[in-house]
């Protein structure tokens, strides 16, 4: 059985780590929030492409845990990294870069606000100049 691209991740947060996650998904990567099921608990479901990619899910009865336990970080495929570190530099969104050794990829990293890495990583061999 194959399987295809990533359908979406969940984060569980609390209601007040809502519009943060929102408006950092939103200026950061572009990504607008779109129709959601009538779930019972507050959240939002945020769209790339059509896709609902990431979906927030504000557990009134649960934390937030503070660490993401095994999960390392969550990645996206970008486009024009110019532009994306321009857009971080405007937002004052700290970041980090590195080349993979041996691969035509470039990886920027940042956190969002509950402090999960995300990783945005660019083909070289598509960019004019990093």
């Amino acid at each position: 059985m194959l399987i295809g691209l990533l359908n979406h991740f969940t984060l569980k947060c609390r209601v007040e780590d809502l519009e943060p996650l929102k408006t950092f998904y939103g200026s950061v990567l572009g990504l607008t929030e779109g129709p959601r099921p009538g779930f019972d608990f507050p959240g939002a479901w945020l769209y790339s492409g059509g896709q609902a990619t990431v979906h927030l899910a504000a557990r009134l009865d649960e934390a937030a845990a503070p660490a993401t336990g095994p999960l390392d970080h969550i990645s996206f495929n970008g486009q024009d990294i110019e532009a994306m570190r321009k857009r971080l530099a405007d937002l004052g969104i700290a970041f980090g870069e590195s080349p993979v050794p041996g691969f035509p990829l470039h990886q920027i990293f940042l956190k969002d606000p509950v402090g999960l890495k995300v990783e945005i990583t660019y083909r070289t061999d598509e960019e004019t100049a990093l």
